[in-house]
């Protein structure tokens, strides 16, 4: 490939934890551990695949905007089955681009190392606690993905997830999420109060996620390049590119 696996090198240790912050569109609520959310995606296992019925037209829709074409190297918060991955492998990505995906569930971790067998050394999956810091050297990678991730987590997990994303990207790197979001339309509103009830019951209901605003959790430290809102069966989700400054 003429360049050294990134998961080669030694792991780089992040930064402390920020303060905490409010997140997403003001649902109360807790949200699930690591350790917690794991054990929940141990048990949906294959089942996530079919949440592409909602999820594929967000993702498609940031695959076309982040330039993964240009990427070499690209950071996955949330591996999951390996769906996405596979799918930049085989398409978009050059070549010699390597990837690199992480999750707290040693059940996505065994089927998108499946997934991803076929691809050699150009992918590397491994199981994390889902606490900072994550994989990685410092500025390494040129995107990091977290695709229905960051809807999951608390604010001070946020905090410092993003804190991770900024140390690992380079200096032109993008950071490419697809989150939940507030209901972009009437049927779509009407979905969104009925998760966020459920969410409230048990987390666990809905996969531990809630709509969120998560452009709205970044700071001045990011820069928005692309957002917009893609509703599929009343199911509204976010896509932010953005890079750090």
């Amino acid at each position: 490939m003429g360049r050294s696996p990134h998961w080669a090198r030694h792991l780089g240790l992040g930064s402390p934890l920020p303060a905490a912050r409010a997140y997403g569109s003001g649902v109360k609520g807790r949200t699930l551990t690591p350790e917690k959310a794991g054990r929940v995606y141990d048990r949906i296992g294959r089942l996530q695949d079919w949440q592409r019925f909602y999820e594929g037209p967000a993702t498609r829709a940031l695959e076309a905007h982040a330039g993964f074409e240009s990427a070499h190297s690209v950071f996955e918060l949330g591996s999951g089955t390996g769906a996405f991955a596979e799918r930049l492998l085989d398409g978009p990505l050059p070549s010699d681009a390597v990837y690199r995906g992480v999750d707290v569930s040693s059940r996505m971790i065994g089927l998108a190392s499946e997934r991803l067998d076929r691809v050699g050394d150009r992918a590397c999956v491994e199981l994390v606690s889902g606490l900072p810091p994550l994989p990685g050297d410092d500025h390494s990678f040129d995107r990091f993905v977290a695709n229905y991730v960051f809807d999951l987590l608390s604010g001070e997990l946020t905090s410092g997830m993003l804190e991770e994303a900024r140390r690992l990207l380079t200096a032109d790197g993008r950071l490419c999420v697809v989150a939940l979001a507030p209901g972009g339309t009437a049927p779509a509103r009407a979905v969104c109060s009925v998760w966020e009830a459920l969410w409230r019951q048990s987390p666990s209901l809905v996969g531990g996620c809630r709509p969120i605003d998560f452009a709205g959790l970044l700071d001045a430290n990011w820069h928005v390049d692309h957002m917009r809102t893609v509703t599929a069966w009343a199911v509204t989700s976010q896509v932010v590119i953005a890079h750090p400054v």
